[in-house]
């Protein structure tokens, strides 16, 4: 017999928060329970962020009920934890649609809701963008209240602690800290709780005005109360960090209490200045699986909540998995060998290497210009780093890539995962402008692997450079080729041709090969894997525009400054005249979707490399014989 299908009879009549917030008070929890069964059920369906979800339904009901959105702003920090937001905006119904192709985004993004306030994916943002809002409504006179929530991971951003530091005492913000890691027991959360709607309460607020006002005439009693409250408040509270920034700290409380959550929020509202509310909760509260095993339930796939998450046998290893084992190998035979991420040791295959040599591996949170930065102060003295980092988060780094790293000469590698589209997340997190940033560095070395091995073989080249290297890889599997144990170094700045063919010839970069070879057969052309973006094979080059009528460059980036363009650069430099079409990702952010179908769409699949080659080649060869 089939299970009876979960009711919403709550939440299926709220479509916007006008509505949430006319509920009394007491229908709040029963809310709270349907709000988290549903994202339990959708996700379930579709994949997507589900821990981190589950953590903030309450937070989320709270903020919903107390602020005036979307007047009130709220702006979420990375944001893979507002499905509940979502579906209190009116977005219930959208929610089978998550994550794909013309769905809903996966993140906040200003164009899908009114209320999302502000569009985020990369960390740390939040308070930024929540002073900036708050200086514009000073501006405008307008009374609404900016809130940022922030987690306790993407507190660990230098950016977060700038943003603080440029709080303005007449700001109408609040500074929500979503802490995921501590656990509270109930004896001391009932008295933490307490004493944080004692502090957040008008009579904390006004007393602590009028002493300022009766010590104002005797500034050494006013010194020495100061330091007093701030002692005893810090014995309360974890610490009086946020107050030196010019914030009013209230908590730590259990952020899973709705009323107490209500509660605070309201009366923070109410006061005058920047507010810091410190709010504790769990990740995957709610669904026991993801409560035990957060990390595993953070991203997961489709799966049957009964069960759980099931692993399935992969029949090839990802691209992360060949840098996971290449970097465990490497550490055993170079002992000056270490391995730096920020905060991304799952997603940048570093479990391995972290257990096996826990004193060569370094997490340093989410700080990736830190990371980058520490590497340069460890090349400098003799070790040679590793940097494990995503294309879209390594943009967060520019300026110490060229700065620290790059004018140095230093030996950095930098592992580049997730180049090109990586598919659900969307355009936030498509590396799609690496190859165009890099290749404009002076000493980089930048390298495109075409398949697993060639990639283990890559990573070793970087290893045996002087100077700083990127070894740029997709997401996901390659196309299966057998994997050598034995490393060995590449020439540097040499291809390979990989199929002879007559007058066009393919010049594929990284995982465009197997597209390009594929695309071949039906164009009997030539295809190349370059190999290296920088420094470009120009002899390569050169050979195949002095025996081809046309040349085709195929990359996974931007065609604007990419591999296409070094192309045309070494072409114009050798004074060669021959028809190029370049072929990439075009001039607009790509959407979220099926990475197959989203380079399907932008042409850059088999099919539709043949296709635009041919319509331009009919194009094209008119011309190219009269000229002749």
């Amino acid at each position: 017999m089939a299970a009876t299908p979960p009711s919403y009879p709550l939440l299926e009549k709220i479509d916007d928060p006008a509505q949430l917030r006319k509920l009394e008070r007491k229908d709040l929890h029963r809310l709270a329970g349907e709000l988290r069964e549903f994202i339990v059920q959708s996700v379930a369906s579709t994949g997507g962020h589900f821990s981190s979800n589950l953590g903030t339904v309450e937070l989320t009901i709270a903020l919903h009920y107390v602020f005036n959105t979307p007047d009130d702003r709220i702006i979420w920090d990375v944001g893979h934890q507002t499905y509940g937001h979502k579906i209190l905006t009116g977005r219930r119904k959208q929610m089978g649609t998550l994550r794909q192709k013309g769905g809903i985004a996966g993140f906040p993004r200003r164009e899908e809701s009114a209320y999302d306030a502000f569009g985020t994916a990369h960390s740390s943002t939040s308070i930024s963008a929540a002073l900036g809002m708050a200086a514009a409504a000073r501006q405008m006179k307008n009374p609404r209240t900016s809130i940022a929530v922030i987690g306790d991971g993407a507190m660990t951003a230098g950016m977060a602690f700038e943003a603080l530091n440029n709080a303005k005492p007449d700001d109408k913000v609040i500074v929500v800290l979503n802490d995921n890691e501590m656990s509270i027991s109930e004896n001391v959360g009932a008295l933490t709780n307490y004493l944080a709607r004692l502090m957040s309460g008008q009579f904390y607020a006004k007393t602590k005005k009028t002493a300022e006002k009766i010590l104002s005439a005797t500034p050494t009693f006013k010194e020495i109360a100061k330091k007093v409250e701030g002692h005893a408040k810090g014995m309360l509270t974890p610490s009086t960090l946020f107050e030196e920034f010019g914030f009013n700290y209230t908590g730590p409380i259990d952020g899973h209490n709705v009323d107490v959550l209500v509660d605070t929020l309201a009366n923070i509202r109410k006061l005058d200045g920047p507010q810091f509310l410190h709010v504790v909760t769990r990740k995957g509260q709610g669904y026991k699986r993801a409560e035990d095993d957060p990390i595993n339930y953070h991203g997961p796939q489709k799966f049957d909540p009964t069960v759980g998450i099931v692993p399935k046998p992969a029949s090839k290893p990802t691209y992360t998995q060949i840098f996971g084992d290449w970097l465990c190998d490497m550490a055993a035979l170079d002992p000056r060998m270490v391995g730096i991420t920020p905060a991304m040791r799952e997603g940048s295959g570093l479990v391995k290497f972290s257990q096996q040599y826990p004193d060569r591996y370094f997490d340093v949170a989410i700080a990736e210009q830190h990371a980058v930065t520490f590497a340069a102060g460890m090349a400098c003295d003799g070790l040679r780093p590793v940097v494990a980092i995503y294309s879209t988060f390594l943009q967060r780094a520019y300026d110490q890539l060229i700065h620290d790293v790059a004018l140095q000469n230093l030996p950095v590698v930098f592992a580049l995962d997730r180049g090109g589209l990586v598919g659900a997340d969307g355009p936030t997190h498509h590396g799609t402008f690496d190859l165009s940033y890099l290749r404009c560095i002076p000493n980089m070395v930048v390298m495109t692997p075409s398949d697993e091995n060639e990639c283990r073989q890559m990573l070793f080249t970087g290893m045996q450079l002087d100077g700083p290297s990127a070894v740029r890889y997709p997401r996901g599997a390659g196309p299966g080729v057998a994997i050598e144990r034995e490393m060995r170094a590449l020439a540097i700045g040499k291809g390979e041709v990989r199929r002879e063919g007559r007058k066009v010839a393919l010049l594929a970069f990284g995982a465009m090969l197997t597209p390009a070879l594929a695309a071949a057969e039906s164009l009997n052309a030539t295809v190349a894997n370059m190999r290296f973006v920088k420094p470009l094979d120009d002899e390569m080059v050169f050979k195949l525009a002095t025996s081809h009528d046309y040349l085709v460059t195929v990359e996974e980036n931007v065609v604007m400054g990419g591999a296409g363009s070094a192309v045309l650069e070494s072409l114009s430099a050798q004074g060669l005249a021959v028809p190029v079409l370049q072929l990439g990702l075009p001039d607009y952010f790509v959407e979220h979707g099926d990475p197959a179908v989203l380079l399907a769409d932008v042409g850059l699949n088999a099919e539709g490399l043949v296709q635009r080659i041919q319509q331009w080649l009919g194009k094209l060869q008119p011309q190219h014989k009269a000229a002749g």
